[in-house]
């Protein structure tokens, strides 16, 4: 058995520069006043089609879609951008201070 195609393993002989590039990015983007997000790695399906355009290839051919035993499409998230929109005003951050910087 292998992993899937386009992902690969961080083994612990590797973990130690993975986690030393995660702080020092962090140390940056905080320097300059970001905020860290996470979102889930599931997304409604309707929010990734239509903020790339359902007849894309990124849609029609690279993303991960099912259907939930709730009959709800889901898809795992390619990139982050359309979570963090859709978590920026369901969170009420575009109530707050702006620019909201966010990493």
């Amino acid at each position: 058995m292998r992993a899937t195609r386009g992902v690969r393993d961080i083994l612990p002989q590797e973990r130690a520069a993975w986690r030393a590039a995660e702080k020092a990015a962090t140390s940056i983007a905080e320097r300059y006043g970001y905020q860290q997000i996470e979102t889930p790695i599931l997304e409604p399906a309707e929010l990734i089609e239509r903020g790339v355009g359902e007849s894309t290839d990124v849609v029609t051919k690279e993303l991960y879609k099912f259907q939930d035993p709730g009959e709800r499409w889901l898809v795992l998230r390619p990139e982050g951008t359309a979570g963090t929109v859709r978590a920026y005003f369901e969170g009420g951050l575009n109530q707050g201070p702006q620019p909201a910087r966010l990493y």
